[in-house]
C-alpha cells in the first residue's frame, strides 16, 4: 500500500510539471505574437477602412451640426446676458438718482422741522404766505409719495433684471459646456479618420466614399454655374444661391466654418442664401424647415436636399440629380450626385 501511495505521488507530481511548462510554453507563444491562424486579427480591406472613415465623418458632422446649434444658442444666450446687463445698469443710474432726490427733500424736512404747524401760523409774520407754503409743502408731500413709489417699482425691476442676467448666465455656462462637449467629440472622431486614411495609399484613399463619382472636369474646374441651372431655378433668390455655391466648389470644408473661404455644409447653404438677401438657420435640422417640403421628383436649382435619417448634412440642389455641397474634411466643395447619400426631404427657400 504504502509503495502505490508513493507511485501515485510521482505521477501527480510530472502531470503538474509537465502543464507547468505546457502553460509557461503557451504564455511565451503568445508574448512573442505566434498566435496561430485562428487568433490572428483579420487583414482590413481598403473598402472596410473607407466605410469605417465615412461612418467617422458622419458621425463627425452629425456632431458639428449640434455644435453649430450650441453655438448659435450661446451667442443668443451672451447677447440678451449684455443687454440684460446695460438695462440693469441704466435701471440702477435711475434708481440712484430717485435716491438722491428722496434723500435731499428728507434732509429739508429735518432741518425745517420741530415747530407744531398752528405756532408757526401764529408766529409767522406772513400768516397768509404760510398758508400758501402749507398748502405746497402737503403738494411736495403727494409728489414725494409717487417718488417713493416710484423707486420702490425701480428697485423691483432691478432685482427681476438681476434674476433674468443670472438665469442667462447659467444657460451660457450650460451652452459653453455642450459646446465643449461637441468639440471633442468632433475632433475625436476626426482624428480617426485621419488614422485610418493614413494607413491607405494615396491610390486607394481618392477611390474612397465621400468622393465625388463624377469626372474632374465636372467635379470642380468650373468656376460659374452653367447658364441653364440659372434659368431652371425657380426665382432669383434661387438663381443667386446656386451661383454662389458654383463659386465655392474647390473650398475646404472646416467644421463649423461660414464662408468666406471654408465651409462645413450648413454653412455653405447659409452663406450661398445670405449672398441672396435671406437668412436662413445655422443647423441642418433647423433648415429643412426654413422654406417650403418639396419632393424629390420636383426638385428644381436652389432647392436645399438633406440626407441621412438625422438631417445631419445638406447641399443645394443644381439639377440633374447633381448639387453643390461640403462634404467633409477629406474633400472640398463639390458637384456630387444627389444618390451619393442616404435622401431624407428637400426644402425650396421662399
Amino acid at each position: 500500500m504504502a509503495a502505490h501511495r508513493r507511485a501515485r505521488k510521482r505521477t501527480a507530481g510530472g502531470h503538474t510539471a509537465r502543464t507547468a511548462v505546457t502553460i509557461a510554453l503557451v504564455g511565451a507563444a503568445a508574448a512573442s505574437g505566434f498566435d496561430g491562424p485562428a487568433l490572428a486579427e483579420p487583414q482590413r480591406t481598403p473598402e472596410q477602412v473607407r466605410a469605417d472613415v465615412v461612418r467617422l465623418h458622419r458621425e463627425a458632422e452629425a456632431a458639428t451640426e449640434k455644435y453649430n446649434g450650441a453655438k448659435e444658442k450661446a451667442e443668443s444666450a451672451r447677447r440678451r446676458l449684455r443687454d440684460l446687463q446695460d438695462e440693469t445698469a441704466r435701471g440702477q443710474a435711475r434708481l440712484n438718482d430717485a435716491r438722491q432726490t428722496l434723500g435731499s427733500v428728507a434732509a429739508a424736512q429735518y432741518r425745517g422741522g420741530g415747530l407744531n404747524p398752528a405756532l408757526r401760523l401764529l408766529l409767522s409774520e406772513d400768516p397768509d404766505g404760510y398758508l400758501k407754503g402749507v398748502a405746497l409743502a402737503e403738494r411736495v408731500g403727494s409728489r414725494q409719495k409717487a417718488q417713493v413709489g416710484r423707486v420702490r417699482t425701480q428697485l423691483w425691476e432691478i432685482e427681476r433684471l438681476r434674476g433674468a442676467a443670472r438665469v442667462e448666465a447659467e444657460s451660457l455656462s450650460s451652452r459653453r459646456a455642450e459646446l465643449k462637449r461637441h468639440r471633442k467629440t468632433i475632433t475625436g472622431k476626426l482624428a480617426a479618420a485621419r488614422r485610418l486614411l493614413s494607413g491607405l495609399t494615396p491610390e486607394q484613399r481618392d477611390t474612397g466614399a465621400g468622393r465625388a463619382a463624377l469626372s474632374p472636369a465636372e467635379a470642380g474646374d468650373g468656376p460659374s454655374a452653367p447658364g441653364s441651372v440659372i434659368s431652371r431655378a425657380p426665382g432669383p433668390r434661387a438663381a443667386q444661391a446656386v451661383a454662389y455655391a458654383y463659386e465655392k466648389i474647390g473650398s475646404p470644408y472646416v467644421w463649423g466654418a461660414t464662408g468666406p473661404d471654408a465651409f462645413d455644409c450648413s454653412g455653405l447653404v447659409q452663406a450661398a442664401y445670405r449672398s441672396a438677401g435671406v437668412s436662413l438657420p445655422r443647423t441642418t435640422y433647423a433648415q429643412i424647415d426654413a422654406g417650403r417640403r418639396v419632393a424629390r421628383s420636383e426638385l428644381l436649382p436652389g432647392d436645399l436636399v438633406f440626407f441621412y435619417s438625422g438631417i445631419s448634412h445638406v447641399g443645394i440642389y443644381v439639377g440633374d440629380g447633381r448639387m453643390v455641397h461640403a462634404p467633409n474634411p477629406s474633400a472640398p466643395v463639390r458637384l456630387a450626385p444627389v444618390d451619393e447619400m442616404p435622401f431624407a426631404g428637400a426644402t425650396r427657400v421662399s
